[in-house]
């Protein structure tokens, strides 16, 4: 069977992981690369091998050898590029956040339903066979009716300096736990409560505590800080917690599933998401773009994470942040 030839609109960090996910998938060919900065575009090109090389993404989308394209531009600029690519028949593997307006994702919603290629949205933790493994604990009715769901997701301040200045720690990783919790329920939230603290004087502030009241009668508390300590031995701190009427699930992910102790100290590197294995990119992002290349392959529209249930994510995630603003609740 012949691959699915992708391009990568976006080359920062993640889009370069996205790059080493693709070339770890046998479905798909990593076959053009675009972004702006021509130097990173020919640094990348040299290392992935990639000739089709571009600084308009227009251009890569008038290429009618290129079957499918993966959109990680920052949050508020996946609204063009997404719709183009799907008038242009490419199928699109679109970052989370969906984008940055709720009126975006409902563009991009009404223009996926009726486009030829087909649209996945990248929630990776839904490809994490732990949080994977609840929703179907869950589903089966092993806890009973979920009541109440809590979740810590917390990183180093040396990740994020340059990010708080583009997106903040609500959108930009909270929203894994919303779009979870929505998965877990299948409700929808009513109501959003937010608490924010600010540390580095950043565009967005450090730290975020948020709650939200579901439609089932559910309830969540959400703690994402992006200002561990520097010497913080673990790339991320995730944990949740589901109780239900009838029993609770507890997840632990990255620490500490894994310790190593060398002369330089402790550190629990990740083992879920992006992992180097065997010599290539391993974990859930891998698992995700083999999903979505099936997909492609297929002709079958993603029934994993739906376009509409991002937007869902997006929506109360973007009232989490209002009523951090405001300091009120905000009803959905």
């Amino acid at each position: 069977m012949s691959k699915i030839r992708i391009g990568v609109i976006g080359l920062g960090w993640f889009g370069e992981i996205h790059c080493d996910a693709i070339k770890a998938n046998p479905a798909l060919e990593l076959a053009a690369l675009c972004t702006r900065t021509q130097s990173r575009l020919e640094d990348l090109g040299r290392k992935y091998d990639v000739t089709k090389l571009h600084t308009d993404y227009h251009d890569l989308l008038a290429d009618p050898d290129i079957d499918a394209v993966s959109i990680v531009t920052m949050w508020d600029q996946h609204a063009d590029p997404t719709l183009a690519a799907l008038d242009a028949g490419k199928h699109v593997f679109l970052e989370k956040p969906m984008a940055h307006t709720v009126a975006d994702c409902q563009r991009i919603c009404d223009a996926a339903a009726s486009a030829r290629g087909i649209l996945m949205i990248g929630h990776i933790c839904r490809f994490n066979p732990r949080y994977a493994t609840a929703r179907e604990q869950i589903a089966g009715g092993a806890i009973g009716k979920v009541l109440s769901m809590s979740s810590r997701r917390n990183i180093p301040a040396a990740w994020t300096p340059e990010i708080l200045n583009k997106i903040g720690p609500i959108i930009g990783d909270a929203i894994h736990d919303t779009d979870l919790m929505l998965w877990f329920t299948g409700a929808r939230v009513v109501s959003a409560y937010a608490q924010t603290v600010d540390l580095r004087g950043k565009k967005y502030p450090d730290i975020a505590q948020t709650m939200y009241r579901f439609d089932n009668g559910a309830t969540a508390t959400l703690e994402t800080v992006w200002c561990m300590p520097d010497k913080t031995p673990f790339d991320i701190d995730e944990r949740m917690s589901i109780i239900g009427t009838d029993g609770f699930i507890h997840i632990q992910d990255t620490f500490p599933n894994i310790g190593i102790v060398t002369k330089d100290g402790f550190r629990s590197p990740d083992t879920t998401y992006w992992p180097q294995l065997h010599g290539r990119l391993g974990g859930a992002l891998r698992d995700e773009f083999a999903y979505f290349a099936e997909c492609c392959a297929t002709g079958t529209r993603p029934t994993i994470i739906t376009p509409e249930e991002s937007m869902r994510a997006v929506e109360a995630g973007l009232a989490a942040e209002e009523s951090a603003s405001s300091g009120e609740v905000v009803h959905l």
